[in-house]
């Protein structure tokens, strides 16, 4: 057997064995005068016919990460009284009707149980912007008789693929009295876009803000090299992947929007899986701290973040729920401190 062969039939193997583990511990539950939010990252782990992972195979399509995933986010709405999830994009391995039938499943599960909020990752459209497949799955109409939706931004003119029909989308959300509005932007969105963005922040400048974007942290400059991924500096990044000349580098995203804007206080993302998890401490034109968070931990979990008003405290826990346990510690990232920690954020008067 090949060494790539092998590689793959190892990981396969594995993702076998853990889909069907048993856990055998669970998150401790949140306490009274909390409350969560979950962020889902790069769901990208499909196997089967036709993926990357399991190019040979003719096995039925399955996900067995990001069914695990949801499942243990509805089992657990009310002990880890979670009030919304927000998915940071690559939903998506190939962009093909196959594999977003399966998302769409596999997002049905919080469908009209929770609010939640989608971005369109660069594996989720084509590198022109056009996300037709999404758009397919997760339009707009699928939305519209939630009031929790608060719209999505409409191309002014010619055809929604580029950037349209939900590729952009607002929600809104309240816990513990405390209202929220959240932005999930498509990957290196285009001025139009972030000028929709403005729009919705003032209109919404009453709620606490967070913006859910694809692509925000992560190697500064642009890797030449796969150890450059590893080794260049860390931080907000200046380079891109799609919507050409039009789009906007993360950097240039906070430049254009996001500083100026004072109720803003988190930015979460993925896409980096060789940055995997770090953060950064920004502060807006008005002084506001905004928290940036990338997780991008592949089958290993996702970020529940629980909030803790009385504390003025986000507890920040990475969990996997397929093993049951909190992870502590990465090959890439061994520091504890970047996968369980906790933000300072004023929710008290």
């Amino acid at each position: 057997m090949k060494l790539k062969e092998l590689s793959v039939a190892i990981s396969v193997l594995l993702f076998t064995m853990i889909a069907t583990e048993i856990n055998a511990e669970e998150l401790e539950s949140a306490p009274e005068g909390s409350f969560t939010i979950v962020v889902i990252s790069d769901t990208q782990h499909y196997l089967g016919v036709g993926t990357k992972m399991t190019p040979e195979s003719t096995d039925p399509l399955t996900n067995p990460v990001f069914d695990r995933w949801t499942d243990w986010i509805v089992e657990n709405l009310d002990r880890q009284r979670i009030a919304f999830v927000s998915h940071v994009g690559d939903i998506v391995d190939k962009n093909n009707p196959e594999q977003w039938a399966l998302a769409g499943a596999m997002m049905n599960k919080l469908h009209g149980k929770i609010p939640y909020g989608i971005s369109v990752g660069n594996h989720d459209m084509k590198s022109s912007g056009d996300s037709t497949l999404f758009q397919k799955v997760f339009p707009k109409s699928r939305f519209e008789g939630f009031d929790w939706y608060a719209g999505c931004f409409e191309k002014p003119e010619g055809t929604p693929v580029i950037s349209g029909n939900n590729a952009n989308s607002a929600q809104l959300f309240e816990a513990d009295g405390l209202k929220f509005v959240c932005l999930h932007l498509e990957c290196n969105a285009p001025d139009d876009v972030l000028a929709w963005a403005d729009s919705i922040l003032e209109e919404y400048e009453d709620c606490r803000a967070m913006v859910t974007t694809h692509m925000d942290l992560g190697p500064r400059e642009k890797p030449k090299t796969n150890d450059e991924f590893f080794s260049l500096p860390k931080g907000r990044m200046t380079w891109k992947k799609m919507h050409g000349a039009r789009g906007n580098t993360s950097q240039q995203m906070w430049d254009k929007c996001f500083r100026k804007h004072r109720n803003l206080f988190m930015i979460c993302s993925g896409d980096q899986s060789r940055t995997q998890a770090f953060r950064l401490e920004s502060t807006g034109d008005h002084g506001n701290t905004v928290h940036e968070l990338i997780s991008d931990y592949g089958a290993d979990g996702l970020r529940v973040m629980r909030f803790i008003p009385e504390d003025n405290l986000i507890e920040v826990r990475t969990w996997d729920p397929i093993k049951g346990k909190l992870c502590e510690s990465t090959k890439i990232v061994p520091d504890r401190d970047q996968h369980q920690f906790s933000l300072d954020y004023e929710m008290t008067p």
